[in-house]
C-alpha cells in the first residue's frame, strides 16, 4: 500500500507541476486541466491499443494537452474572456472530444504492451519521469523566459511596460502547464492499466489542495524549490487520501475529504497569517 501511494504520489506530482505552473506562477486559474487531464489519458490510450510505443504515445499526448492550453488561451486573449470562464468552455468541450478518441467511455489497456508491464519496477519509471519534468521546470524558471513568467503573473502591466508581448507569454505558459497535466494522465492511464472519460473530474481541486498543503508545510524556505515543494505536498496529500480509505471511508468520498482538506488548511494558513501581523503590531 506504502509503495503504491508514493507511485501514484509521482504521477500526480507531474500533474500538480503543470497546475503550480497557471494557478501560481501565471496566476491563471485554469480548469482546463480537468479535461486535458483525461484527455493526456485517451490519447495515450488510443494509440497504445493500436500498437504505437507508449513513449510516443506519451509526446503525443503531451502535444494535446498543449493544444488544450493553446485553445483556452486564445479564448481569453483574442475573445477577452475571463480566465476562468475560458478554462470552463475548453474543459466542457474536452469531455466530447475525449469520447471521440477513446470511442467509447472507457479503454482497458491490459492485453496492451505499456511501459508498467515490462521488467522495469513501476516505482523507477515513475520516478525517471517525474525527475525529467522536476529538472526541466527548474531549469526553465532560472533562464529569462521562466523569469519573465514569473514576472507576468506578478504584475502583468510591468512585463507590457518592458516592450514584452503578455499575451504570447500567457500562451506559452499554458501550453507548458496543461502538456504536463496531459503527461500524468498519460503516465497515470498506462500504471492503473485504464483510460476512463471520467478520470479528470476534480483534477484542478486535487492539485490546489497539494500545492496549498506544500506552501503549509514547508512554507518559505529559500533552501527548498518550489517543484519540491509542489511533490512533498502531493505526497502528502495521497497519503492523507489513502489514510481516509484505510479508514473505512469509500472511494465516492474523496472529493468530499478533498474539498474539506482545503478549507480547513486555507482557514490554518489565514489564522497563521492574522497571529503574525498581530505579533508585529504588539511588537
Amino acid at each position: 500500500m506504502l509503495l503504491g501511494t508514493i507511485e501514484q504520489s509521482f504521477i500526480f506530482a507531474i500533474m500538480v507541476l503543470g497546475v503550480y505552473i497557471s494557478y501560481k506562477i501565471l496566476d491563471f486559474p485554469d480548469m482546463t486541466v480537468d479535461g486535458s487531464f483525461p484527455l493526456g489519458a485517451a490519447v495515450s490510450a488510443a494509440l497504445i491499443v493500436k500498437g504505437v510505443n507508449p513513449l510516443i504515445a506519451l509526446v503525443v499526448a503531451m502535444l494535446a494537452g498543449a493544444v488544450a492550453g493553446l485553445i483556452t488561451g486564445m479564448i481569453h486573449v483574442k475573445l477577452k474572456v475571463t480566465n476562468l470562464l475560458a478554462g470552463i468552455i475548453v474543459m466542457t468541450g474536452l469531455y466530447s472530444v475525449n469520447l471521440r478518441i477513446m470511442g467509447k467511455s472507457n479503454i482497458p489497456l491490459f492485453m496492451s504492451k505499456h511501459l508498467f508491464n515490462g521488467t522495469v519496477s513501476a516505482i523507477v519509471v515513475v520516478v525517471i519521469f517525474l525527475l525529467i519534468v522536476k529538472l526541466a521546470i527548474d531549469f526553465l524558471l532560472k533562464t529569462k523566459f521562466g523569469f519573465v513568467l514569473k514576472a507576468l503573473g506578478d504584475n502583468e502591466s510591468l512585463v507590457i511596460a518592458l516592450g514584452l508581448d503578455g499575451n504570447k507569454l500567457k500562451l506559452y505558459g499554458l501550453m507548458i502547464a496543461n502538456s504536463l497535466v496531459a503527461l500524468s494522465g498519460g503516465i497515470l492511464a498506462q500504471y492503473q492499466g485504464f483510460a476512463d472519460v471520467g478520470m479528470g473530474t476534480g483534477t484542478i481541486i486535487t492539485g490546489l489542495a497539494s500545492i496549498i498543503i506544500g506552501e503549509a508545510v514547508i512554507g518559505k524556505k529559500k533552501i527548498i524549490k518550489a517543484t519540491t515543494m509542489v511533490i512533498i505536498g502531493t505526497v502528502i496529500y495521497r497519503a492523507i487520501i489513502a489514510l481516509s480509505l484505510k479508514l473505512g471511508m469509500t472511494a465516492s468520498d474523496l472529493k468530499l475529504i478533498t474539498s474539506i482538506l482545503v478549507v480547513i488548511i486555507i482557514y490554518l494558513k489565514l489564522k497563521k497569517e492574522s497571529l503574525k501581523k498581530g505579533g508585529v503590531v504588539n511588537a
